[in-house]
């Protein structure tokens, strides 16, 4: 049976010519500062980023945490929207390996203001309560359905930011998917953050690992953490190699991503049984609901007996997320599948 799988982009697996590449990497140890190609990956990410620097990490978990443990001290608040990945989806990690705490913001698709951050911002002049030293912002805002922060709002907030001595950390696991929405550069929004992260495991369909970009003084602090968490490698460049290779060549094609999570989206709108809001298609994620009472948890389990595979989730949302390994005709098989399984479900 062909599996059409839709339940996340980290999903991806390296294709045959990323697999070469990878073969052929250049390799050295990477602790010693000595790997060729993980030094080519984190100094051409770096620049497409407009930072001085980059660090190659397992994850972007691991990037996220190394941001917020290298720009903050025990005891600082962090403020970050409510249902940002950061605090939700990392296990706890901004407690258990940084020592802050968190003020949380309810945003707008993921986007909060600066008169929201100016409520619970805390300068130090009391000695009652945590000092504020960071804010995060997600983009794209994986709970919004992918949505991409509008530059005009992540300014705002950088300068509200800037103007109360706090750093910025953008989690940019999908920044290139809010490029390919918005059709701005990168820059344009990694101008308004001191850090960001980038996931080179999702859309971009590398196997392992995210980069971490900022001021050379922040990355090398972030460098001497990630050895403190276990997150040095050695002979990394066979990893970095994959990353390289999606860099040059799945950047460019994320549109057509898009364009199937809309088709796909728009065909899911014409079932009676099918509740979605297609002005919230962003970019390559699908969240929608059930009508008539039907479970959602068994309408996943129906799908994927015939092959396409969707995520439910607690809220009683579906979410659907295309990437590189999902082809056009892959979509049209889970447009037929859907149609046979949501109308009969019970």
């Amino acid at each position: 049976m062909q599996i059409v799988e839709l339940r996340s982009d980290t999903m991806t697996r390296p294709t045959p010519a990323m697999r070469r590449a990878m073969a052929n990497a250049e390799v050295g140890d990477d602790c010693f500062g000595e790997d060729p190609s993980v030094n080519r990956l984190e100094e051409a990410m770096a620049a497409l980023l407009g930072k001085e620097a980059g660090l190659f990490v397992t994850s972007g978990t691991q990037g996220n945490q190394l941001a917020v443990r290298s720009q903050t001290h025990h005891g600082n608040d962090v403020i970050a929207e409510r249902y940002c990945h950061l605090f939700n989806a990392e296990a706890g990690a901004l407690g258990a390996l940084s020592g802050v705490q968190v003020r949380l913001l309810t945003g707008e698709r993921g986007v909060f203001t600066p008169a929201q951050m100016e409520e619970v911002i805390q300068r130090g002049d009391n000695v009652h309560y945590g000092r504020t030293a960071l804010v995060a912002v997600e983009n794209t805002h994986n709970k919004s359905a992918g949505y991409p922060w509008p530059v005009e709002a992540l300014s705002r907030v950088s300068e509200c930011a800037r103007s109360n001595n706090l750093r910025v950390h953008m989690d940019g696991a999908r920044l290139f998917n809010a490029c390919a929405a918005t059709g701005l550069t990168a820059q344009t929004y990694t101008q308004h953050v001191d850090t960001v992260s980038v996931c080179l495991s999702k859309g971009l369909g590398a196997p392992v690992g995210s980069v971490l970009a900022g001021d050379q003084t922040t990355i090398d602090a972030a460098r001497y953490y990630r050895k403190m968490l276990g997150g040095g490698m050695r002979q990394a460049g066979v990893l970095a190699a994959a990353g390289l290779y999606a860099m040059e060549h799945n950047i460019s094609r994320l549109p057509e991503d898009h364009g199937h999570a809309t088709r796909l989206a728009e065909a899911l709108a014409d079932l009676e049984n099918v509740e979605i809001d297609l002005d919230e298609i962003h970019s390559n994620m699908i969240f929608f609901s059930l009508r008539n009472g039907l479970d959602p948890f068994e309408a996943v389990d129906r799908l994927s007996e015939e092959g396409v595979r969707m995520l439910a989730m607690k809220s009683g949302v579906i979410r659907a997320v295309t990437h590189l390994d999902v082809s056009g005709e892959q979509i049209d098989r889970a447009i037929e599948v859907c149609r046979k399984v949501l109308t009969r479900v019970s």
